[in-house]
């Protein structure tokens, strides 16, 4: 069900949201270019070459230093994953996130006056959740790097560590109710990512977006420090003793808060863009500018080509103005010659 989704459903609903990829030119075909790219870079979507590289590879391709260095930019947007791969992305963590919200939301409802113990239902919320976060842990090191790459990892960590310690220890309640916090405004990021990939969607993006802030702090900033934290911090001694379970339950859950403090930043930094109207992209975002990067490294070759030209320029000048002597000095000497002649 879930290829089938992303194979079928997700193109045909980008295509309802207008979600178009961007014309991409394809690079020229080379072996002794692509196998330095696939084999010789340790990171093939920023290889830096060195001029002993691009001199080794001229003399391999017979390109010229401009031409090669355009080809790896050209190869390097190629790996880039496009729009519809991304809002297939988007749209399959927005049905897991709203899967397991409903699914925790009613967990919570049902077992509002039951005990405590694990039941059926709950495995397999807990597995659900617990597979999502392994796979989002296990692509990250795949997937584009961005500024928050490193708290990413530290989040995914923390959250497998607290769902299965907390599935362990029969904290089932405490990390039903944990899930349903993240679960609230995760769902509303991405139908808000899914809309910015297609075109004509610019109002409902800056509505989620407002919304999304609204349930971010509300949910991670408030709620979860106030209710979920001061519940397992304070309330718990009340009716036992802190043991190494709790220290390390508690060590996650201000692990947690930490990141929800972090990402409150970014979007604050978010707030002014977006109320004067100049925010195009993610904070977070260190590689999903393929314009900004074009212009840069376009930018970078021309000033390049520039200074060789300049040096070559500032080179020449002493040969062109020793060639302009030679000549006026053989003119006049053909000319005295003549006139010895004439004479």
């Amino acid at each position: 069900f879930v290829l089938f989704a992303l194979r079928f459903c997700a193109p045909a609903i980008g295509r309802r949201l207008g979600v178009r990829n961007r014309l991409r030119v394809s690079v020229s075909p080379s072996p002794n270019l692509e196998s330095f790219y696939t084999q010789q870079s340790t990171r093939p979507t920023q290889v830096i070459l060195s001029l002993f590289d691009i001199i080794h590879l001229m003399s391999l391709c017979g390109k010229s230093q401009r031409q090669i260095e355009t080809w790896f930019r050209l190869r390097r947007h190629q790996d880039k994953p496009c729009q519809t791969k991304k809002f297939g992305e988007a749209a399959w963590r927005f049905f897991v996130y709203l899967t397991a919200f409903v699914g925790g939301l009613a967990l919570s409802i049902m077992s509002l006056n039951l005990p405590q113990p694990m039941q059926s239902r709950h495995f397999w919320y807990y597995m659900l959740e617990l597979g999502f976060y392994g796979s989002l842990l296990l692509r990250i090191s795949v997937d584009i790097k961005r500024k928050d790459f490193k708290e990413q990892v530290i989040h995914h960590l923390a959250t497998v560590f607290l769902l299965s310690f907390s599935y362990c220890a029969n904290y089932i309640r405490i990390g039903t109710l944990v899930m349903l916090l993240h679960d609230s405004a995760d769902i509303l990021l991405e139908s808000a990512k899914m809309f910015n990939y297609g075109s004509g969607w610019k109002k409902a993006c800056d509505i989620l977006f407002v919304v999304f802030a609204s349930v971010f702090f509300l949910t991670r900033l408030v709620i979860f420090p106030s209710k979920i934290m001061h519940t397992t911090l304070v309330l718990s001694m009340e009716n036992c003793q802190p043991f190494a379970g709790y220290y390390f339950f508690n060590i996650l859950l201000m692990v947690l808060q930490g990141l929800h403090v972090f990402w409150a930043s970014l979007i604050l930094r978010m707030v002014p863009k977006f109320l004067t109207g100049k925010m195009e992209k993610d904070e977070r975002s260190d590689e999903d500018s393929d314009l900004e990067e074009d212009k840069r490294e376009e930018a970078e070759e021309d000033y390049c080509l520039t200074e060789r030209k300049g040096t070559q320029s500032y080179k020449l000048a002493p040969l062109s103005k020793n060639c302009v002597l030679n000549n006026l000095t053989n003119h006049r000497a053909s000319i005295s010659g003549r006139l010895c002649k004439a004479q």
